[in-house]
């Protein structure tokens, strides 16, 4: 009786066992497939805007970013609007090697603005070479610094605000304010992302270089 009793116990303890690893690997894959679906939304952010010295056309995008800048500078947000000049790459180099002249991202974001009605007086090109986001995020600072600005609109796409903020967050903290916002015409679907390739490319590339930035930017890369 006694042994019968002990087998029976050992038997519950193993299907409640069983049962808890098939619940607990349910549960974990019901949550990998929430992150994966939320993947793309989770990398958008936008702040509420308010008056500051300048609204910033970041990097790449082009001309969307360039346009929602001249939207935010027209409704009377910025005095001025800021371009970046980017890094220069190899490739930039071996172009210039063989004599071919490759226009910058910032001389066409400064075309798009002054064809929506940006005055050319009112667009500040920011001196440094900016080969990253990060330091991207740095130059900016730095030209607020100089004039003694205490906020500033930064406009990117809609998938990379998130980085953008918490760089901004990270690199110079809570002054100068920085408020992101996005451009609404890169046709960027933040709910169906993994249904093209050029937006699984965006969203991965994005939680890589967040996750990097976290852990303090083990993974060294000029273009981040």
């Amino acid at each position: 009786m006694c042994v019968r009793l002990f087998k029976l116990t050992s038997t519950v303890k193993v299907t409640l066992k069983g049962r808890g690893r098939l619940a607990a690997a349910l549960v974990t894959l019901a949550l990998a497939a929430f992150a994966f679906l939320q993947a793309g939304r989770l990398l958008v952010v936008e702040d509420p805007l308010k008056p500051a010295t300048a609204v910033v056309v970041f990097g790449g995008g082009v001309p969307f970013r360039a346009m929602e800048a001249s939207r935010v500078y027209k409704q009377g947000w910025a005095r001025e609007v800021w371009l970046t000049k980017g890094g220069v790459f190899p490739a930039d180099a071996v172009l210039a090697n063989l004599e071919i002249e490759r226009m910058p991202e910032y001389v066409y974001s400064r075309m798009v603005l002054e064809r929506l009605g940006v005055p050319s007086a009112a667009i500040r090109v920011l001196p440094e070479r900016t080969p990253n986001t990060a330091e991207e995020v740095r130059t900016v600072a730095r030209g607020l610094d100089r004039l003694g600005g205490d906020r500033v609109i930064l406009v990117t796409s809609s998938y990379h605000t998130r980085r953008v903020q918490s760089l901004w967050r990270k690199l110079i903290g809570d002054h100068p304010e920085a408020i992101v916002r996005y451009t609404p015409d890169d046709g960027f679907e933040a709910g169906r992302w993994w249904r093209d390739s050029g937006s699984a490319m965006r969203v991965t590339r994005e939680w890589f270089s967040l996750l990097n930035g976290w852990f303090g930017f083990p993974m060294k890369h000029e273009q981040w």
